[in-house]
């Protein structure tokens, strides 16, 4: 009956989506680049034709709410468009000879995983595949895809698409949740639904509070103090009232770069008509000469089970273009209060800075900042040190969120990644405040600046995002029948889309979930038997930090425990992946080898010989005791899921601990804010740098 009733879902959830595609086929994403003929296959004119993009600046603000296209639209045929003002990475005709061929593929660690394909820099030339797999390379273009992408991938040979069903990779708009359902496994979107709990200023500020309540302030006090009308109107009138003389900072929720932002200090000039969030005001920044700044930080997540977490060592840092003064009186100067771009762009004293090691102009290279401010004795290490933490607090605080949704709307794991950019502020004593996080950081890149900068951390985040070439039958039209798991082109097997994972597996988790982590020494057990999935999870965390470029993990790491308090739920793989960092962080190559013996043997894709990693027969004895004083309640299995386990212990053990799909998929949407509530929610636009 169970499965009756899930089958109905998914067929009422198909329909639907088709129905919207089909209501959509006006919204076509358009784009100059050429499908058909010669060009189509050479290289050197699909580069040239990917220059031509639209100014991400002057798109509008609302978002496309799905991810749709139509097979007969011919992307080539659409409105013409100039070529934007972006810079990009020169490569001088002189200079194509010499530049360093890479392999298309870049092989896993460890045999029988996936290769990934490899993005290179503008100095370096990418091989190119044999003409069946490079008929794969596809991207899907979206009016909002940047140049910094395009040329990035370009130089891999992929080439625009105009079908909805075959790309590989897109880096588009956010979309509404259901709209993932559409997403098939070997494909990989820049988002993952549900981030726009922090993406949203009034959703970052109501999640990062609810955390300051449970935890307090001196864990979670690194954003300012903030209300959300009309909601919060009362609170506010109180707030007011007993800070008098203060500035407050009001902003549109789901705006950016800088629109509808104002500074005021009088009751009256509080707008009521719309929803606003009201903060208060930073009106001590830390100064250079005489200019108030911020920091872009540029934060990525491959994964958010495992919790995954990387951020780039450099970023932009964003000057107001007029010396900063507290008076009352200049309030209304945008130039002064307002670090955004677009916004001191328009200043006619505004200062480009060309130069990514200059400290010059109202831009700079946060790797400049960073010698500044080491020149002037400041210990930029410990100011650094702040940032990743509350980095790492703020995503964990969208985590119940985002896998509620992924596990309802995603088909694999696989298909999500996400690039987030925190804006943080010092203060006069250097006290880094998160301001806002942006779920569509700005990549236009106008200056050899912002080249230098967004251009490696694209590049080296899509080699982190680690892109696998499908199978032949994984790219045909879902209609198609199943194929077998070893049949891909690349002769590679796909344990990447892999979501199942066995009764055993299930059991090991349970109990580990069951379990309270005050004991070191019992949580390192995890590592005592892996099961298959954990070595596949395990191979998969190596592999990808040794494609991470100048990004740094901050989460998972072998400091990293301390956080796993910080969630809303335990998760399996986050306390799996914590005891691994805190095992092997000065012994990498040790766990390397040890994971190379494992997948040579195949223990990652559940070939076992015999019952080594079998956790039920080798650990359920010895963990005995703990099962006893477990208190968690018993979940009774269903006589059809009886049926299925042959390994009577195993049947016992999972009689003893929580149903594990229970533990994995129900009551993951905190309340008050249920799933529907967080699928109709509007998304923040765009930002800009």
């Amino acid at each position: 009956m169970r499965s009756a009733l899930l089958l109905f879902f998914v067929m009422i959830s198909a329909i639907h989506l088709t129905k919207e595609e089909s209501c959509q086929a006006s919204q076509m994403d358009t784009s100059p680049m050429t499908l058909n003929g010669e060009e189509e296959d050479n290289p050197e004119i699909q580069r040239q034709e990917m220059l031509l993009d639209v100014d991400e600046e002057e798109l509008p603000d609302q978002l496309e709410n799905d991810f749709s296209d139509d097979d007969d639209c011919d992307v080539s045929s659409t409105t013409s468009m100039a070529a934007s003002s972006n810079v990009e990475e020169p490569i001088s005709a002189d200079v194509e000879g010499d530049l360093v061929e890479r392999p298309a593929l870049v092989s896993s660690l460890f045999p029988h995983m996936s290769p990934t394909l490899y993005f290179s820099t503008a100095n370096e030339r990418v091989e190119l595949l044999p003409a069946e797999q490079r008929k794969l390379l596809k991207w899907k273009i979206t009016t909002v895809t940047p140049n910094v992408v395009k040329n990035t991938i370009s130089r891999s040979h992929f080439k625009a698409t105009k079908k909805s069903h075959d790309w590989l990779g897109c880096w588009g708009h956010h979309m509404k949740s259901p709209g993932f359902n559409a997403i098939r496994e070997f494909q990989k979107l820049n988002h993952f639904p549900g981030s726009f709990q922090i993406g949203r200023k009034d959703r970052l500020w109501r999640n990062l509070s609810k955390m300051q309540a449970r935890f307090g302030k001196r864990e979670f006090g690194f954003f300012p103090r903030s209300f959300i009308l009309p909601q919060d109107i009362k609170l506010l009138r109180k707030a007011w009232e007993d800070g008098c003389k203060q500035k407050w900072i009001v902003k549109p929720p789901a705006s950016a770069r800088g629109i509808g932002i104002q500074v005021i200090h009088k009751w009256s000039q509080m707008p009521r008509k719309r929803p606003l969030l009201v903060q208060k005001y930073l009106h001590k920044p830390y100064l250079i000469s005489g200019n108030k700044f911020d920091l872009r930080i540029y934060v990525y997540v491959t994964s958010y089970d495992p919790l995954r977490v990387y951020i780039f060592n450099d970023g932009l840092v964003r000057f107001a273009s007029c010396k900063y003064s507290p008076s009352m009186k200049t309030l209304n100067n945008k130039f002064m209060h307002l670090t955004n771009y677009s916004v001191n762009k328009k200043n006619s004293e505004y200062q480009s800075n060309s130069d990514d090691k200059a400290c010059q102009g109202h831009k700079w290279a946060l790797k400049a900042l960073w010698q500044y401010l080491g020149s002037q004795g400041i210990n930029t290490t410990l100011i650094w040190e702040k940032i990743k933490d509350m980095v790492i607090k703020t995503i964990i605080a969208s985590d119940p969120y985002v896998n509620s949704l992924v596990k309802m709307h995603v088909r694999s794991a696989y298909s999500c990644h996400e690039l987030f950019g925190f804006d943080i502020m010092l203060d006069e004593n250097l006290k880094p405040w998160v301001l806002e996080v942006n779920i569509s950081p700005s990549l236009h890149s106008n200056t050899p600046l912002d080249v230098s900068i967004k251009g490696q951390m694209i590049r080296d985040l899509l080699n982190l995002a680690g892109f696998v070439l499908p199978s032949r039958e994984d790219n045909e039209p879902s209609s198609s029948s199943a194929s077998s798991s070893t049949s891909s082109l690349c002769g590679v097997v796909r344990e990447r889309w892999r979501s199942d994972i066995s009764t055993d597996e299930k059991v090991k988790r349970a109990f580990y979930l069951s379990q309270r982590f005050g004991d070191q020494e019992f949580c390192a057990t995890i590592l005592d038997v892996l099961t298959p999935d954990d070595v596949r999870v395990l191979a998969e965390s190596e592999d990808e930090l040794t494609r991470k470029g100048d990004f740094e993990r901050v989460f998972p790491s072998h400091v990293s425990s301390r956080y796993l308090r910080f969630f809303e739920q335990p998760r399996y793989l986050n306390i799996l992946l914590n005891q691994w960092e805190q095992k092997y962080w000065l012994s990498r190559s040790k766990a390397i080898n040890l994971l190379r013996d494992l997948c040579e043997k195949r223990v990652h894709l559940g070939n076992l010989a015999d019952s080594v990693h079998h956790w039920s027969s080798k650990s359920y004895h010895g963990h005995r005791s703990q099962l006893s004083r477990s208190s968690v309640m018993v979940s009774q299995r269903s006589d059809a899921e009886d049926e299925d386990l042959s390994d009577r212990e195993v049947q016992s053990v999972t009689m003893s601990l929580p149903d594990m799909s229970l533990l994995s998929t129900v009551s993951l949407s905190p309340s008050p804010t249920s799933s529907s509530s967080l699928v109709s929610d509007s998304l923040p636009s765009h930002d800009d740098l």
